[in-house]
């Protein structure tokens, strides 16, 4: 089953501020996507579209660092914004697609999430694509900026004025997520990946291992129950093909390689909500990659070059049933 089958409606939420990164303009991502024809993408996916508008704040005051955390108390107010614009749509049924915005915004987006799984008593898969680990902590981070910290708030290790947004803490355990694409992480915070034990699949496993396998194990496991949580940082992808991001690193997945992940992904028919971020028009080069991004969305509904069987029919994911124990971890970086 199809994602668009599975979901009729999504509902799209912008969250317009760069707040909680290092550079300036990711605020301007929502608007971006909209021009590069997302509404439209998603309806010819067989989707129906609810456009929810923009979730408002406070402007990014551009402070340096107090406290460790750069702008701490705009950021914690732009994500209580948004857990509950995404809280609402999912209670309504809907699957929510926010558009950042810096991903400091998956803060509020994930705890969200997680609030709804545990109200809806459902095991929750976070798929985390990415250049960076986002495993930093004021004590770790060498510039303070919160979007490089959402996967370490999301687990607990954070301000309160974050850890705490969605009532539960931590919002989600480490075993929960599986970070694909990684290749630029802080010595400090390689060793809490290691110490916490998150699961990795960095760009050398993927050059040795291939796309195909890092998806497998990043995918593998899953009850048929599962809500899976795609949160895509546009910076995931080569900075040759997606030039439009505040913090490139070179050596990123290629086009055919994530089109690969998001095949993968819509394969499980078990995607429930997505994190759009990093985007920023101001470093792109005539809206190309917000156009990429686009085509790789309609790949995550379902698009591919021919129709594909189910997941339960393919090799690509296993899905468990109950019974069976969880794979081991693998912490790659």
């Amino acid at each position: 089953m199809s994602a668009a089958a599975a979901w009729p409606t999504a509902s799209l939420i912008g969250a317009p501020t760069d707040v909680g990164a290092s550079h300036r303009g990711s605020s301007m991502g929502p608007e971006a996507l909209r021009v590069a024809g997302l509404h439209s993408a998603l309806t010819g996916c067989g989707l129906q579209v609810l456009d929810c508008g923009n979730v408002s704040g406070p402007p990014n005051p551009g402070l340096p660092a107090l406290g460790g955390y750069r702008n701490l108390e705009e950021v914690a107010a732009w994500n209580r914004e948004v857990h509950d614009a995404v809280h609402k749509e999912l209670r309504a049924g809907r699957l929510p697609i926010l558009l950042g915005g810096d991903h400091s915004l998956s803060i509020g987006s994930v705890s969200a999430v997680a609030r709804h799984c545990r109200e809806a008593h459902r095991p929750l898969r976070v798929i985390w694509l990415d250049a960076h680990a986002d495993f930093n902590t004021r004590e770790l981070s060498p510039s303070g900026s919160l979007h490089g910290m959402p996967v370490a708030c999301l687990c607990g290790f954070g301000p309160r004025e974050l850890v705490q947004i969605g009532g539960v803490t931590p919002a989600i355990r480490p075993q929960w997520s599986r970070e694909v694409g990684i290749r630029r992480v802080d010595p400090g915070e390689r060793r809490f990946v290691h110490e916490q034990q998150l699961t990795v699949f960095d760009m050398r496993y993927v050059d040795e291992m291939g796309v195909r396998r890092a998806m497998e194990l990043a995918l593998e496991d899953l009850h048929p129950d599962t809500h899976v949580h795609v949160s895509f940082d546009v910076d995931f992808l080569d900075p040759e093909i997606a030039p439009g991001v505040g913090t490139t690193v070179a050596g990123g997945m290629s086009y055919r390689e994530a089109q690969l992940c998001m095949e993968m992904i819509a394969d499980t028919g078990l995607m429930g909500s997505l994190d759009i971020t990093e985007l920023n028009p101001a470093l792109d080069v005539r809206n190309k990659t917000a156009a990429l991004a686009v085509d790789l969305v309609e790949s995550l509904f379902g698009k591919s070059t021919l129709m594909r069987q189910p997941a339960s029919a393919t090799s690509a994911v296993r899905l468990r049933d109950g019974s069976g124990a969880a794979r081991g971890r693998l912490g790659l970086v």
